[in-house]
């Protein structure tokens, strides 16, 4: 039976190469990977030339040179395949918000920077664990892969969808390094919720501000149509199913100190709608005669999207002037909470930190959804900082090497659960 015992030369390189792993993340952070543009070709060549000076085998897949994935595989012992996925693309950053460097400056315990908490941090623990077991006699009990993708902050088609239709890609589990562990708190996420986008478009009659009531406003008319989707779609409750319930009550947990318990329980009992932009308007002094906006809907795992679109057109149907453009949705996704994954997960992470791992449910929802629902158990799992996409995001030296003991010792213990219980038994 394969160790869940992290091995001893693993554990001894990861323990020497300590400021290495913080000189790492700092040279990640330096490269300008903000998408858009999404430009990762330069911090991609950083860590294939690490990784294959090591004498790990990386692949590289491009359908944009500007924006390629690298795919690293380590052999293991045995049957079996563990995939760690990090995005390489950050969200964009105004310097001038900052009070940082952000591309990279070391305060102490803290690293600064765009994408040092999403995710760049994680990334590089990945690295990190693939160095330690190429330069070490130690071989993984299962194959590894890492999988570094371009274009996730998007939803792109350049990053992960391409690696998926470019090479065989299967693995019998997925760990995406996205921060689940913030504040004290630490937590595996093993559910997301649905999306619906909705592109709205109304019409109005034009006329001088002067004169309003000459003219039928269009923002009025939206605002309307949003207003009463939220008044009339936004607080039926969800048909969720019963395997949720434990998530929802790991997530409010999670959630104590932030948010009050039937808040967060409210946040997967109904769905949530926000008016996320809108357009209209000339002028202060015009009615105006058009508008659009965007509106995010979120669902709870296990909600069938097709009846909740059902019910949003028969909301909207009636309303005159206002029609639904243009929608793109997702179904939510999850994990049972005793999977073989989630239990290896749940079990690293308690190895490196004192006091309870929460197996919640993310708020969103990213890569994860769409390799769950192909068939791949996969969940989210990093430390870090509640500084994403915020100004001065940073994150610490504590979560870096967190991040990497607990990455390696997750070999182990997913080795370990698939030989007692078969790798998609759960």
């Amino acid at each position: 039976m394969p160790s869940s015992r992290l091995p001893d030369a693993v554990e001894t390189h990861l323990d020497a190469n300590r400021e290495e792993l913080v000189s790492t993340a700092e040279r990640l952070i330096s490269h300008d990977t903000a998408n858009p543009p999404g430009h990762t070709a330069a911090v991609a060549s950083c860590i294939a030339s690490r990784l294959t000076d090591a004498g790990v085998d990386v692949e590289q897949i491009a359908v944009d040179p500007e924006k390629p994935n690298l795919v690293a595989t380590l052999p293991g012992e045995t049957d079996g395949t563990l995939c760690f996925v990090g995005h390489l693309d950050t969200v964009p950053y105004d310097a001038s918000e900052w009070s940082r460097d952000p591309l990279g400056e070391r305060d102490g315990d803290r690293l600064y920077g765009r994408g040092a908490t999403d995710m760049k941090g994680a990334v590089t623990a990945m690295v990190h664990v693939a160095l330690a077991y190429a330069g070490t006699d130690a071989e993984p009990p299962v194959d590894l892969r890492f999988a570094f993708v371009s274009d996730e902050e998007t939803d792109g088609d350049a990053g992960l969808p391409s690696v998926r239709e470019s090479i065989e890609f299967a693995p019998d589990a997925c760990v995406i390094g996205e921060t689940t562990s913030r504040n004290g708190r630490c937590a595996v996420s093993i559910a997301d919720r649905g999306a619906i986008w909705l592109t709205l478009e109304a019409t109005g009659e034009a006329a001088h501000g002067s004169r309003p009531m000459l003219g039928v406003n269009a923002i009025d008319r939206l605002t309307a149509a949003v207003d009463r989707l939220k008044r009339e779609f936004g607080t039926r409750e969800l048909e969720v199913a019963p395997e949720i319930a434990p998530i929802v009550e790991e997530s409010v947990g999670f959630h104590a100190g932030e948010l009050d318990a039937e808040t967060v329980r409210d946040l997967f009992r109904y769905p949530t709608i926000n008016l996320g932009t809108i357009e209209g308007g000339s002028a202060v002094n015009a009615v105006p005669a058009s508008a659009r906006a965007e509106v995010d809907v979120r669902l709870t795992a296990t909600v069938e999207t097709r009846d909740a679109l059902r019910s949003i057109r028969d909301c909207l149907g009636g309303i005159e002037g206002v029609s639904i453009a243009d929608v793109s949705w997702s179904r939510g996704s999850h994990e049972p909470v005793d999977s073989p994954l989630v239990e290896a997960t749940a079990a690293a992470a308690a190895s490196v930190v004192d006091g309870r791992v929460y197996r919640r449910s993310a708020t969103g929802g990213g890569d994860a959804k769409d390799l769950r629902h192909d068939g791949i158990p996969t969940v989210e799992f990093g430390f870090g900082t509640d500084t994403a996409h915020a100004a001065d995001e940073y994150t610490t030296v504590e979560a870096l090497v967190r991040n990497a003991e607990a990455y390696a010792r997750l070999v182990g213990e997913y080795a370990t659960q698939i030989d007692d219980n078969g790798p998609h038994e759960g």
